[in-house]
């Protein structure tokens, strides 16, 4: 945990943001794989995490915004949970490790939230992502399930949204560990990567070093050499020479916080020329477009700036054609660049995605937009100081998308498709790093990741 005014100073903020009512926090509870005592990893609610910091299943965190007073509510361990767990802190223990005045069961829960709403105080909660929640929401408060989707609160998600974005100096550290182990899972996986091996040993691998340093990967290794599936879980296939490596992999922290970095190496430790074309490009775009990352521009502009450098590379080299602007307009480069540049990253990999991503990334003043490819930016909103970003540009070559396209004569204008079919078979490239917006600029976190062709072929020759 980090002090307890950290936490305390968040509620303070919250409470008065929100205004009125009663604001209720949900924690996570154990889910089940297969039976019910064979649980998945637990991973607590990161909004109560921030918010209450407690680190274990069945809590129920509550900022009564009308008494100023927060309340942690949960049932002591029994006998046989230690038995089976060890010693356990009591609930009114784990209240003052996080400066919650008080504390109760959750039968006392029950009464205190029916009470509130029988007198007409607003209860603000957040959207809901697991059933488990809808269903608990439904018996404590004594409603059907339909009409927990009633308390969700606009109010809420909005003073959570502003909060969470801004990073202090404890959430940039932690991250920054992240990161840390983040670097020795992508070194790692770069010296394996040697026709022979199987995908799954190299992300078998890089799992286990998130583990062992504390915490499990921040969402599910995404590694193959048929990059040009963006989220790509399968690692069934043997490497082979004259393919690429596609590794998107992060780690989470002890408490929560997530690193979110992309690497593509060659097979055998050595770029073709081909290769290294492609490469550059989008190295070219995730340097420059970090250099941009400025508090007060929009992260849509720096999208935007990353498709220009794109298509300007593929232009380059015969891909593309026409008047750079114009295809960018249109969405032509959206054949090879067919997703945004980042997102904020924090507790959650996809910070705050649970709370609706227009909510996080956009703004009254900018909306999302309907073009191809655009329409996946997950951020587009102006850049603040304190925001922590991914930054993620990458061109791929997915055969069925340029079958399609080609088919429809699609952009026919700007690409140049006989072009384009030298490269099917050549899979895809993503480079991706964690940036901090500053009050001057913006840095990238966490020890710097072999990057340039040099580094990383001088990496995988060790």
């Amino acid at each position: 945990m980090f002090a307890k005014e950290v936490y305390w100073q968040r509620r303070k903020m919250l409470r008065e943001m929100v205004g009125d009512g009663i604001i209720l926090f949900p924690g996570n509870e154990e889910s089940s794989m297969n039976y019910g005592a064979n649980t998945y990893h637990f991973r607590q609610d990161s909004s109560f995490l921030y918010f209450f910091g407690i680190n274990k299943p069945g809590f129920y965190g509550v900022c009564d915004v009308d008494g100023d007073q927060d309340r942690l509510y949960g049932d002591d361990f029994t006998i046989d949970d230690i038995i089976w767990m060890g010693e356990q802190p009591a609930v009114s223990d784990l209240a003052k490790e996080v400066a919650v005045e008080s504390s109760a069961s959750l039968n006392d829960l029950t009464a205190f939230l029916k009470q509130a709403l029988q007198s007409g105080r607003k209860v603000h909660l957040l959207p809901t992502y697991r059933g488990d929640h809808v269903v608990k929401l439904a018996q404590l408060i004594g409603v059907d399930y339909e009409e927990v989707s009633k308390l969700i609160s606009q109010e809420l998600i909005a003073s959570v949204v502003k909060l969470r974005s801004i990073k202090d100096q404890y959430e940039i550290s932690e991250i920054e560990k992240a990161v840390d182990v983040a670097r020795i899972m992508h070194t790692t996986a770069m010296k394996m990567a040697y026709p022979g091996n199987f995908e799954r040993e190299l992300a078998g691998a890089i799992e286990g070093i998130a583990l062992s340093h504390g915490g499990p990967v921040s969402f599910p290794v995404i590694l193959s050499m048929d990059g040009q599936t963006l989220h790509n879980h399968y690692h069934g296939n043997e490497l082979t020479e004259g393919r690429m490596v596609v590794c998107d992999a992060g780690a989470e922290t002890t408490m929560g916080y997530a690193s979110d970095i992309t690497r593509t190496y060659p097979v055998g430790g050595k770029f073709s020329t081909q290769q290294k074309d492609i490469y550059n490009i989008v190295l070219q775009a995730n340097s420059e477009t970090i250099k941009a990352s400025l508090p007060g521009r929009p992260y849509r502009e720096v999208h935007l700036m990353a498709a220009r450098i794109i298509a300007g590379g593929l232009k380059e080299l015969g891909i593309m054609k026409g008047d750079l602007d114009e295809a960018v307009a249109a969405g032509a480069h959206a054949l090879f660049f067919p997703h945004g540049l980042g997102h904020m990253l924090g507790l959650d990999v996809h910070d705050m995605e649970g709370l609706g991503e227009n909510n996080v990334g956009y703004s009254e003043s900018l909306k999302r937009s309907d073009q191809f490819g655009l329409a996946y930016l997950r951020l587009g909103r102006e850049l603040e100081p304190g925001f922590v970003v991914t930054n993620e540009p990458g061109c791929y070559f997915i055969p069925a998308l340029i079958d399609q396209w080609k088919g429809e004569k699609k952009h026919s204008q700007f690409i140049n498709y006989d072009q384009v079919e030298k490269y099917r078979g050549f899979g895809g490239v993503r480079i991706e790093d964690d940036v901090l917006i500053t009050e001057t600029g913006s840095r990238v976190l966490g020890t710097p990741i072999p990057k340039t062709v040099e580094e990383v072929e001088e990496t995988m020759s060790v």
